[in-house]
C-alpha cells in the first residue's frame, strides 16, 4: 500500500468543504467497508503478533510496529461475525481514535476514495439497535458500510465515564439547571456518553445525530425569532458525521449573522497536528478530543462561570 496515504496538508483542503476520503477494505466475503482517511496512519501486512492473556477474545494479539507495542483487534469479530476466517496474508490497518493507537485486522485493503458527506447517509430505518455501523454510502453501485469503531472500542475496552470530585461543585451543579447544551454525534455510543457527562454536571442536553439535522434543527429556532445564543449555553459536535460535517456546520453557523453568536466545541475522536488550526479556520471556539469526561465537564463548567459573570 505504498503511497496509499496522503500528506496531511493535501488532505487538510478537504476542511470546510464537507468533503472526506475514505479508505475502502473488505472483511470476510464481497462487503465493502469504508473508513476516514483520518483516523488511518498507515497500513501494513499483517507482522508478526504476540498473544496477550486475559484479552478480550476480540484482540488477536500485540505488534510491535515503530517501537510501539500497538494491539490488533480482528474487526470481523468486533461486530458480530465469527472472525476472520481468511488469514492468510491478511493486513492491517493502524488507526488513531480519541488520542489511542490500534490496529484492525482485515482481508484486503482497495483504494481510496474522494466523497462528499452529502454521499454518506446514516444507516437504514429498521438496522436495529445492535449493528455496529454508523454510515452508509455507495461506491462504483456499492453498498459500503462505515463501521462505528467508536462502539467497537467501548466494547473491547470501555472507558471510564465519570467525572472525577471536584470538576464540578454544587453552586455550578445549581446554575446548570437552567441552562441547555446542543450537542451533535452520529455515533449512538457517544452520544450517550457525552449525555451522562453533560447531565452529571446538571445542563439540560438537546442531542442531535448529523450536521445537517443540527443546521436544520437551528434555522428553525432563528426562524421563529430565537437566538441560538440564549438557547444554549454551547453547542458540542462531533467532526466525522453523515450528510455535513462538523467543520461545515460550523462554517454555516459563523456565516449567518443570525447564530453566529454560538459557543461552539468541536468535539471528535479524530487526532492529528492539524485540528486547532482548522478549529481556527472554521470559527469554532475550541477543540475537545473524545472522549474525556472531566476535560468535557470542565469546559460546560467554565462556560457556566463565563455565562454568570458577563
Amino acid at each position: 500500500m505504498a503511497g496509499v496515504m496522503d500528506s496531511v496538508n493535501q488532505r487538510t483542503q478537504l476542511v470546510g468543504q464537507n468533503r472526506l476520503e475514505l479508505l475502502l477494505f473488505r472483511l470476510d466475503g464481497q462487503q465493502l467497508y469504508g473508513i476516514n482517511v483520518f483516523k488511518v496512519r498507515e497500513v501494513l501486512q499483517c507482522p508478526k503478533l504476540t498473544v496477550m492473556p486475559k484479552s478480550s477474545p476480540v484482540v488477536c494479539g500485540v505488534a510491535n510496529i515503530r517501537g510501539a507495542t500497538i494491539p490488533i483487534l480482528d474487526l470481523a469479530m468486533a461486530t458480530g461475525s465469527g472472525g476472520l476466517r481468511d488469514q492468510s496474508n491478511p493486513f492491517v490497518i493502524i488507526t488513531e481514535y480519541n488520542t489511542k493507537t490500534q490496529g484492525f485486522l482485515v482481508r484486503s485493503v482497495e483504494r481510496i476514495v474522494n466523497m462528499n458527506w452529502e454521499e454518506i447517509h446514516p444507516p437504514p430505518k429498521g438496522t436495529g439497535r445492535d449493528h455496529y455501523l454508523t454510515a452508509v454510502t455507495r461506491v462504483d453501485n456499492q453498498l459500503v458500510e462505515i463501521i462505528d469503531v467508536e462502539k467497537v472500542l467501548a466494547e473491547v475496552a470501555p472507558t471510564s465515564e465519570n467525572i472525577s470530585f471536584g470538576v464540578v461543585d454544587v453552586e455550578t451543579q445549581h446554575k446548570a439547571i437552567s441552562l441547555r447544551v446542543l450537542t451533535v454525534d452520529d455515533s449512538s455510543v457517544a452520544r450517550k456518553q457525552i449525555t451522562r457527562c453533560l447531565q452529571t454536571v446538571g445542563v439540560e442536553v438537546v442531542s442531535l445525530n448529523d450536521g445537517r439535522q443540527a443546521l436544520d434543527y437551528l434555522r428553525k429556532l432563528v426562524d421563529e425569532g430565537k437566538k441560538p445564543e440564549e438557547e444554549f449555553l454551547m453547542m458540542i459536535s462531533d467532526i466525522e458525521m453523515p450528510e455535513m460535517d462538523g467543520y461545515t456546520l460550523t462554517s454555516e453557523i459563523r456565516s449567518d449573522p443570525r447564530m453566529q453568536k454560538l459557543h461552539i466545541i468541536l468535539h471528535t475522536s479524530l487526532s492529528g497536528v492539524f485540528n486547532q488550526a482548522m478549529v481556527k479556520k472554521v470559527g469554532a471556539d475550541d477543540f475537545l478530543a473524545k472522549f474525556r469526561p472531566d476535560d468535557l465537564a470542565s469546559r460546560v463548567v467554565d462556560r457556566i462561570k463565563a455565562a454568570d459573570n458577563s
